[in-house]
């Protein structure tokens, strides 16, 4: 579904991503994980055309992604879930639901709310008054509203509780066995690869480790 090869990116002089390989199937769930300052935000950032690329391909389901805008990436069907959750803290649940789905006019909300049922009783609350688990399930049910094939998720665990955090990851594979593939950002090795098929291992820009063993061999780089 989403292939990168040999992909280089940066922002301005500075170069972030050298020569970086990925892929992620249908339905699958992958981990994207490593330190801090690894790269791992400005790879999801150059999927999603908030970072231009230097060199290398970005292809979704054989489409190149170079040169297109945020706009038109969404339009093929990807959701980016950023770091921090980055919701509209001023408008209700409900707002934020909906322009979850202003581009493909969806504002059917059956169903994120059975895959996050706390969010069923936050509609008309302000979400920047809501606890930070539940900006996170409103944030990912904002990202499917888009009705994706492939949703990147940046840092999921980041301030919540690891019962919160248990509470959402379980959600992740019913998300991918509906028909949304999954790229997980995340610094908790254990808790990304709790869901994820396989995994990448990113290290000053480049990919350290790859494939389904990730967990055993992690601690000897990290």
């Amino acid at each position: 579904m989403l292939e990168v090869k040999n992909l280089s990116a940066g922002y301005g002089r500075v170069q972030v991503l050298w020569d970086v390989d990925l892929a992620v199937g249908e339905r699958e769930i992958v981990a994207l994980v490593g330190p801090n300052g690894a790269g791992k935000t400005t790879l999801l950032r150059a999927v999603s055309g908030i970072v231009r690329t230097r060199t290398g391909s970005l292809e979704f389901r054989g489409r190149s992604l170079r040169c297109r805008s945020i706009e038109q990436i969404v339009d093929l069907g990807i959701a980016h879930v950023p770091e921090g959750r980055r919701l509209f803290s001023g408008l209700t649940v409900r707002a934020n639901l909906n322009l979850g789905g202003w581009r493909t006019k969806d504002t059917d909300l059956e169903r994120v709310l059975e895959l996050f049922p706390p969010l069923g009783q936050r509609l008309e609350q302000v979400a920047g008054s809501m606890s930070g688990g539940e900006q996170q399930m409103c944030a990912i049910a904002r990202g499917l509203m888009s009705q994706p094939e492939l949703m990147m998720i940046d840092e999921l665990s980041l301030g919540l509780a690891p019962l919160i955090v248990d509470e959402i990851l379980e959600r992740l594979p019913d998300i991918a066995a509906s028909g949304t593939s999954i790229l997980l950002v995340e610094q908790d090795v254990d808790a990304a690869l709790s869901v994820a098929e396989r995994a990448y291992v990113l290290e000053t820009g480049r990919v350290a480790l790859a494939g389904k063993r990730v967990q055993e061999n992690y601690l000897g780089i990290a």
